[in-house]
């Protein structure tokens, strides 16, 4: 290799006219392995063999310096430099802002004579490419288009005329952006591609949006206008929702020099901006033949998802690469949104992330081993990982840990490919001194009992300032609520806050607490009456959205039903000396009457099986029983009637009193696959949170190892298809659907805060969420269970067309849950590994996996699926696990109390979550049937409640392997 060198380096020392035939192929065989060159025309490398050479420099040399004028474009063949830049024209406070390696290209500004952007420095020995300004100029005047990939034109001269020295370093600034941009990438290949499409379906159908313009007297050849883009973009496709989503695809486009400003602006703006496709930079630009607009039409739909699933991040980038000072009200909360969920800025409070929104800085390190701190130095800058990993190193010790997306650092890292948000160490302090500043702290006996946050309030221009509670006692969080609470009298629009706390007091204040602080204060009757009517609205009011939230939850608990009597009494009373209040006396009655329908229900079985499941669904609730078997390591079994929410405790009381046994007994759950897990006496509500053929034993402690699982426990041996394949794709779906909304609309929303919390704190049953949640697996399971039953290949490429159809129909129902189960049920490793049943799956139906798969996208927390939600109108069945993910996120990243007061942000950040089930429930679930083809509805209906599937991995693998065996 090392001869190969010296000989492509010696070629290249040669003049152009001493270069010989076999010169230029050995320099035309190094240059094609170059990615910088990969994709250039043979003729244009050919020239460059001929007009190119070779330069080494050892580490520490300076090419050229920023504002030098220069003479010569290089390509990095070998090696790496640093590009540092300086604010000032002292070239010591030149900071390293990135790192170029082999196959980059840089020196463009020899086009028109402009100042260097940067100095440039050998960060180790080097090989370079050189060619000499007047060689350049000309190949680019015969090979612009080939070679435009590599650069970003228009290299527009500054201006003429007066500029402060703001504007110039401003103008610089946004030249070194669009510089860094050309010669950190070459535009990708899906991009380019995807210019291509966009141009052609444009020039295709509206081609008045490309053309000449004139703007102050000049003409601007073949510009389209920022808005018109954008307009054009939001006709053409579904999966765009919003002008903002419009605008961050065409910064894809802008990021990768496909498409550019003609003034070489930084972002895209939906503006009466002119921009210009990267093939029209040329004058004799060919239009689409007709082979290439058909071509462009059958690919816009997948281009525009492509573009929309990396347009967020694209928007961001341009976001945060913006002056802080020059930031819109709308970039300031998409920054915000972003922040909402990065783990390292789960524990600041809202008001805290609003203004960290205004001073983050975007940074990007494309190349990997970049040093960003030494150990020793102090550090000046706060770092958020946004996408990529850093490694930590201590000297001595190596690499000790690695922090990933999400993570936050500010001392010592080692960037891997990383690309960064980075707060100045002022700023932050300042946000913090900023909040603290707008911080009232109501004490008593010296001590904090209530913390508000004072806050401009925009929608109101009686009470400009607004005060949030942040954190405080019980007593005096619902006393400022109280206070605060609008004397509305039909209290039509429902107080945020006093939501907040009626979702969230069973954490901090249970009812057996609430109830007391509920109750009328006692004193003379002079002073009930000057005090009492607004006061007693304000409860009632409270008290009438309280039973709203709980429901039947509040008659399950005696202290709490009797609380509603007594209250109602009192009211009554009262209402003798206030008249005012007997308006409220129907309303309170209606809750202090019990429904028709409470009253005890035995379920039967195991929530998973029997004709229960043909019945509409109605909410199970703490205080409801059921018949359950508990098995013996013989699989003998007894069954015992229990409350649902009964904890282990009470299982193993129940059945060691029908066995008649002295033993010390424990409570197993054993799954299919011989796996037990040991419950805990403290557990509760076990029954309906059992795997999907789990089933409970009990046994001595020395008896554990001896449990085998039950033959039923293996599920089917064969497939259901010749079933099902009678049914039709979308009555399957509707049906799924219907069964997947009862279980839906039976989960309250405190189950959900149960969940989070651990159910064991509040003794209460999850029942309804647990069985939502395992009708996810089950379904997940049921799409691989299928297809590794079924022996024909033929009817499994069948199979896969069936679930892809079932996923789109769900879609299309709004009902995300089993559409994500079926999707990820596809992509199961039992599934996915047998290539030759996907290699026979049409394209159109491998087109439409592959956009559901992208609509999983897990990357920047699940954007992806946000953005397909944000546009949907209730009623909708969302992805619940995500939902508990965001819950679980909120509530392990902040601290319940705080300096022993209740840390009200993290209440309101929760029940921000919830609220987003409750909005997804009000509107009712009417769609109608659709026609019955083959199997009747009634068939279909007793079809997807009574699902039998495998829910043993490992048994679901060699069926599998069985189907299709490894491959040698």
């Amino acid at each position: 290799m090392g001869i190969l060198k010296s000989i492509f380096s010696l070629r290249l020392a040669f003049s152009s006219v001493e270069r010989s035939g076999e010169d230029v192929d050995i320099i035309l065989a190094r240059l094609k392995s170059v990615k910088a060159f990969e994709k250039f025309h043979p003729a244009l490398l050919q020239q460059i063999c001929l007009c190119g050479f070779y330069e080494c420099l050892e580490k520490g040399i300076t090419l050229y310096r920023q504002g030098d004028i220069g003479t010569n474009w290089y390509t990095v063949l070998s090696g790496s430099l640093d590009v540092k830049v300086s604010e000032t024209a002292n070239h010591q406070d030149a900071v390293t802002i990135c790192t170029l390696g082999i196959g980059t290209a840089f020196g463009e500004s020899i086009l028109d004579n402009t100042p260097r952007h940067a100095t440039i420095v050998t960060r180790e020995f080097s090989e370079l490419l050189r060619i000499e300004q007047k060689d350049f100029r000309s190949l680019w005047e015969n090979y612009r288009r080939c070679m435009a990939g590599l650069l970003v034109p228009p290299y527009g001269v500054m201006e003429s005329g007066p500029n402060t020295d703001s504007k110039k370093q401003s103008f610089i600034i946004k030249q070194f952006y669009k510089w860094f941009m050309s010669v950190s990438q070459v535009p990708s290949e899906k991009i380019l591609r995807a210019s291509k499409v966009l141009r052609n379906t444009i020039l295709s159908r509206a081609p008045h949006i490309i053309r000449d313009r004139k703007y102050h007297l000049k003409t601007y050849r073949q510009c389209c206008m920022g808005t018109e883009l954008v307009d054009w973009l939001m006709q053409h496709t579904s999966c765009v929702h919003s002008r903002v989503q419009a605008v961050g695809m065409w910064q894809v486009l802008l990021e990768e020099g496909v498409l550019n400003h003609v003034d070489q602006e930084l972002s895209f703006q939906d503006k009466y901006l002119f921009y210009r496709f990267l093939e029209d930079e040329s004058e004799d630009a060919p239009l689409p033949t007709e082979e290439e607009k058909k071509e462009s039409d059958e690919e816009l739909q997948d281009t525009l998802l492509l573009l929309s699933q990396i347009g967020p991040d694209a928007h961001l980038r341009m976001i945060l690469s913006k002056q802080p000072g020059q930031r819109t009200v709308d970039d300031l909360e998409i920054i915000y949104e972003e922040l909402m969920h990065i783990k390292a800025l789960s524990h600041l409070s809202t008001t805290v992330k609003r203004e960290l929104a205004g001073v983050l800085i975007f940074e990007s390190h494309a190349k990997a081993g970049t040093v960003l701190f030494n150990q020793g130095e102090e550090g000046t800058s706060w770092y958020i990982i946004l996408k990529g990993s850093v490694n930590v190193v201590i000297y001595g010790k190596g690499v000790v840990c690695t922090l990933h997306e999400g993570d936050d650092f500010g001392k010592l890292a080692l960037v891997n490919d990383a690309p960064r948000a980075a707060v100045d160490k002022e700023d932050f302090n300042r946000v913090l001194r900023d909040v603290e500043a707008n911080t009232v702290r109501l004490k008593e006996h010296e001590e904090d009992v209530l913390v508000l946050e004072k806050t401009n309030n925009r929608g109101s221009t009686s009470s400009p300032l607004k005060y949030t509670v942040m954190s405080g006692t019980p007593e005096k969080i619902l006393e400022h609520l109280l206070e605060t609470t609008k004397l509305d009298s039909q209290f039509t629009e429902s107080d945020p806050a006093l939501d907040d706390f009626l979702l969230m007091h069973c954490v901090f204040v249970p009812n057996s607490q609430l109830c007391p602080l509920l109750m009328p204060s006692q004193g003379s009757e002079q002073e009930r009456m000057d005090y009492s009517l607004n006061n007693k609205r304000r409860v009632i009011h409270l008290v009438l959205q309280w039973a709203a939230i709980n429901t039947d939850h509040l008659q399950e608990e005696d202290s709490s039903f009797h609380f509603l009597q007594e209250f109602y009494e009192t009211v009554c009373e009262d209402s003798r000396l206030i008249p005012a209040l007997k308006d409220q006396l129907p309303e309170l009655e209606k809750i202090i009457n019990p429904s028709p329908s409470f009253q005890h229900k035995v379920l039967l079985r195991q929530f998973s099986t029997g004709n229960d499941r043909l019945q509409k669904k109605q909410p199970i609730k703490s205080t409801d029983e059921i018949l359950f078997k508990v098995y013996c390591s013989d699989h003998t079994y007894s069954t015992i009637r229990v409350p649902v929410s009964a904890s282990v405790r009470e299982v193993i009381a129940a059945v060691t009193d029908k066995l008649g046994s002295g033993d010390d007994l424990l409570l197993i759950h054993l799954n299919s696959a011989g796996d037990k897990e040991l419950l805990k006496p403290s557990d509760v509500s076990i029954f309906s949170s059992l795997s999907i053929n789990g089933r409970l034993f009990v046994c001595p402690r020395d008896q554990i190892d001896s449990l085998t699982p039950l033959p039923e426990q293996e599920g089917p041996s064969a497939g259901s298809m010749s079933t099902f394949e009678l049914m039709s794709s979308k009555d399957l779906a509707h049906q799924m659907t219907l069964y997947d909304w009862e279980l839906f609309d039976c989960v309250h929303e405190h189950e959900l805060i149960y969940h989070t919390f651990g159910r064991q704190h509040f003794k209460k049953t999850t029942a309804n969420l647990d069985l939502f949640l395992r009708r996810f697996n089950e379904v997940q399971l049921w799409v691989v269970t299928e297809v590794c039953l079924c022996p024909t290949l033929s009817k499994r490429v069948q199979l896969l067309k069936k679930f892809i159809k079932i996923a789109a129909h769900c879609k299309e129902f709004k009902n995300l849950n089993s559409f994500f189960a079926i999707i990820m049920g596809l992509g199961n490793p039992a599934v996915c590994r047998l290539s030759q049943t996907w290699e026979k799956l049409p394209s159109k139906f491998k087109k439409f996996y592959g956009e559901f798969e992208n609509l999983m996208d897990p990357s920047r927390n699940h954007r992806a699926y946000r953005l397909t939600v944000a546009k949907l109108e209730p009623p909708i069945i969302p992805f619940m696990p995500l939902l508990i993910k965001d819950m679980t996120f909120t509530h392990e990243g902040n601290k319940t109390f705080t300096d022993r007061l209740v840390n009200f942000e993290k209440m309101r950040m929760i029940a921000n979550t919830v609220r987003i089930m409750r909005y997804c429930r009000s509107q009712p679930f009417n769609q109608e049937a659709p026609q019955a083809t083959g199997k009747s509805h009634q068939d279909v209906r007793s079809y997807v409640r009574h699902i039998s599937v495998i829910d043993n991995q490992r048994t679901l693998s060699q069926l599998s392997h069985r189907l299709e065996p490894r491959r040698t």
